[in-house]
């Protein structure tokens, strides 16, 4: 529901692992929310501030990571294998995708980096031109 909402910062951040590590604070807040369901007069309050709270720390983490890659020598190109690399097996993607994931990379400079990735069999070109298409293996 994140991704669909615009929410990406999970393709980079575990939100998983963030979960895990603050789990007391995760039951409890299910806990709070989840009194009086019964009657019809719980409060998801607690559930949400914990949600965002996880959020809110994705993204200052994610930050943190935006800032060490475009401190280094080939930042750009990084963050745009870091990108394919975040995509499960099989995930069918487009140029246009990566660009918006990496707003500061130049087009030029994705497809650079698709082309390595594709000699080193990482991905392969679905097709031709501009709505070509690429798989991650």
């Amino acid at each position: 529901m994140l991704y669909a909402a615009g929410y990406e910062v999970g393709h980079y951040i575990s939100l998983e692992r963030i979960i895990e590590g603050t789990k007391e604070t995760y039951y409890e807040a299910l806990l709070r929310s989840s009194q009086r369901w019964e009657s019809g007069y719980h409060d998801l309050t607690p559930w949400h501030q914990y949600s965002l709270g996880v959020l809110v720390y994705a993204y200052g983490e994610f930050e943190e990571r935006v800032g060490e890659l475009f401190a280094a020598p080939g930042a750009k190109s990084e963050m745009v294998r870091v990108a394919v690399e975040a995509f499960s097996s099989g995930h069918i993607f487009t140029i246009s995708e990566l660009s918006r994931l990496c707003p500061a990379v130049s087009r030029a400079t994705v497809r650079r980096v698709l082309n390595e990735l594709r000699d080193g069999g990482q991905v392969e070109c679905l097709g031709t031109g501009r709505d070509a298409q690429w798989r991650k293996h």
